[in-house]
């Protein structure tokens, strides 16, 4: 990078950390750390609810998704509206009338206190592993950049957002990712303009969605129903739904954002924007990464976007490799040379444009083929980095393309959005096991100062935790899927006991207790024998324990109990 793309870099990181501090200084209660007096207005609560849930990951593994899969990614938030109304209905008015710290408070009253430290277990592991890919993600960017050890950048990208989340807890959390989520929707608008404007041979906006149509990448709409399709509209609308129902509605990092709103009124307009504006926004990071298929048809494009990577095969492997650079030469040329006659054909409307788009198709299937010979060489190589160069492709074009200045910006901008979700998850982390584990077995802490520094602990214990699973997130390819099949593992059991307790009264502590350990049994069975696709898991999971314990319930009689 240029100097000055340094200084923005450097500049706009500084500002938001300083800003968090300012924001965050003076807390003296729990109330104030963890769930910032309860004095969110309705946007605030929107854009922290967008910004915890669109980490780095989304701004840097979606478009390279779009890229490599097409737009159908978009449909795993067709349920997302659906579920907003739904924990508008139940979850907020439950949570505000009871004034939780954590969302799982609850199922102590509602159940006994080993199905409210289970539950907060199930969170508490799955958060703590997804925290770490969600600093792994804006890492690999300064590693790319500096070429330094990824191990070194995990350290140093997870640290620096422990300053404000650690100081300022909840009130400066909530602040600064209005800041940072206003900033992040300006630059990537801007970035989708500039990819447009730098498209080769005065090729328009039209004509780039006309070959990202022809590839293949506007496949918004997927219809057909398959149990192992990761992304259909029945997926997404049915397990999207779900998995979305658990993680805003029983997930303290989205449960602790909406839980500051000033009031139910304010909660239910943050979430219920949220499910209007998600879809939309989802979409348009998505076509980034389609018109990025349009501007490499048109332009030469790398053999593997991850350039680190590829070099270490030139430098072990440099027979291979040359073998490789010869049939992607001549594939790139023959793939460029056809795109541009298809446009030219479609302006003519010349008849023998079917043919050449025919040519196109066979074409980009070659290149396909060719990239995932030099992926398995590369991952063959012993090379210890990611399995695929997903991650890489916007940031690719980001280096290679942009504007002096506009570069920085736009790596500022992935910290950013990582820091966004990282503080927040933090923040609930250390609220859940101080709330929820530690208090509950150590009632013996004498006054808020002290309840106070706690919780300052667990933050920085959590961001450790979170740091250390980053240096083994290195395995996981596509880091938006990969976040994604993670918390599907979880989410099911977690909002199956939720679903119990909101709505099958006559069913106690110790039936749902054992209904959710089965449960999870079956949904890491489910899992591993590759029964369904991840988003179904979600229902599996829910499902199981509602079985499970209406199962129960013919063997065991209790009494009904209160809410």
């Amino acid at each position: 990078m240029s100097n000055i793309d340094w200084i923005v870099l450097i500049f706009t990181l500084f500002v938001v950390v300083v800003y968090g501090v300012f924001i965050g200084r003076g807390q003296k209660s729990n109330e104030s750390y963890l769930k910032a007096d309860n004095k969110m207005p309705w946007y605030i609560v929107l854009l922290g609810i967008m910004a915890t849930q669109a980490s780095a990951i989304t701004f840097l593994s979606a478009p390279g998704q779009a890229y490599t899969d097409g737009m159908r990614f978009v449909q795993y938030y067709f349920g997302l509206p659906l579920a907003m109304i739904v924990i508008c209905i139940t979850f907020i008015p439950i949570f505000q009338r009871l004034n939780v710290y954590t969302a799982y408070e609850y199922l102590e009253n509602r159940f006994d206190k080993k199905t409210r430290v289970l539950t907060s277990l199930l969170f508490l592991f799955s958060r703590g592993l997804s925290t770490g890919i969600s600093i792994y993600a804006p890492s690999i960017i300064l590693s790319s950049v500096l070429n330094w050890n990824i191990y070194l950048t995990n350290v140093l990208t997870g640290g620096i957002l422990l300053i404000y989340t650690y100081v300022g807890g909840a009130k400066a959390i909530a602040h600064t990712q209005k800041l940072q989520f206003l900033i992040i929707l300006g630059t990537m608008a801007f970035a989708g303009y500039l990819l447009v404007q730098n498209m080769p041979n005065g090729i328009g906006f039209k004509d780039a969605l006309y070959l990202a149509g022809k590839s293949g990448k506007l496949n918004v709409i997927t219809t057909k129903f398959d149990w192992k399709d990761k992304y259909n509209i029945w997926s997404g609308l049915i397990g999207g739904f779900f998995l979305a129902l658990s993680y805003f509605g029983t997930d303290q990092s989205q449960v602790g954002r909406y839980i500051t709103a000033k009031d139910n009124t304010n909660a239910k307009m943050g979430l219920l924007l949220n499910g209007l504006v998600k879809i939309p926004m989802q979409f348009a990071i998505l076509l980034i990464g389609a018109l990025l298929f349009a501007f490499f048809s048109l332009k030469p494009a790398p053999i593997y976007f991850n350039e680190r990577s590829y070099q270490y095969l030139k430098d072990t492997k440099p027979d291979q490799a040359a073998v490789f650079e010869k049939e992607h030469q001549a594939l790139q040329q023959k793939f460029n040379s056809l795109s541009k006659e298809i446009l030219a054909q479609k302006e003519s409307k010349s008849p023998a444009l079917n043919t050449a788009i025919e040519n196109f198709k066979k074409t980009q299937s070659k290149v396909k083929d060719l990239h995932g010979r030099v992926e398995e060489a590369i991952n063959n190589s012993n090379y210890n980095a990611e399995k695929t160069d997903t991650n890489y492709i916007f940031l690719y074009f980001v280096k290679n393309t942009l504007p002096v200045g506009m570069i920085g910006l736009l790596f500022a901008v992935i910290f950013l959005a990582s820091w966004g979700s990282i503080s927040a998850a933090l923040n609930s982390l250390a609220a859940c096991s101080l709330k929820d584990i530690h208090l509950i077995f150590n009632k013996n802490i004498p006054d808020e100062e002290t309840e106070l520094k706690y919780s300052r602990l667990h933050t920085l214990g959590w961001g450790i935790f979170s740091i250390a699973v980053a240096m083994f997130a290195t395995q996981m390819g596509s880091l938006i899927e990969a976040v994604n099949v993670l918390g599907s593992l979880f989410y099911g059991p977690i909002l199956g006991i939720f679903l119990v307790a909101f709505y099958y009264k006559k069913i106690n502590g110790p039936l749902v207790f054992i209904s959710a350990i089965l449960s999870e049994i079956v949904v890491i069975a489910v899992y591993k024998f590759d029964v369904v696709s991840f988003l179904w898991l979600n229902v599996v999971g829910a499902a199981a324990v509602i079985i499970f314990s209406a199962i129960g319930t013919l063997f065991y009689k209790p009494k009904a109990l209160n809410s």
